[in-house]
């Protein structure tokens, strides 16, 4: 049987998502605290710019997935499951100008 690709696992792009974030927190680290030569600083902000898009795309698939399964499991709620279908009611934040006397600025959890 074949496994299904895992697309936050290690990839012929590139590292997992973990190890790439590694990656680049240590970058991070050695740009911010050592005196390293400026043709090396620019090669550690190429290197680590370029494990952000990954990091980047590695996170845009995963909201993708997680998406798809969202839709898929309010879809497959049947007519007797009301209460799993409707959506979760928009929350409106309060502005930080103080208070209102209009309640319907609060926020609203029901």
């Amino acid at each position: 049987m074949a496994r299904k690709k895992d697309p936050l696992a290690a990839t012929a792009d590139g590292p997992s998502f973990e190890d790439a974030l590694g990656d680049l927190e240590a970058l991070v680290e050695a740009m911010e605290h050592e005196q390293l030569p400026l043709e090396e600083l620019v090669s550690s902000y190429e290197k680590g710019s370029a494990l952000l898009n990954h990091c980047e795309a590695i996170l845009k698939t995963a909201s993708g997935r997680i998406e798809l399964i969202t839709l898929r499991n309010q879809h497959e709620t049947g007519p007797g499951d009301e209460a799993k279908s409707d959506p979760a009611p928009a929350l409106t934040p309060v502005t930080a100008e103080g208070p209102n006397d209009n309640d319907d600025d609060d926020i609203r959890l029901f």
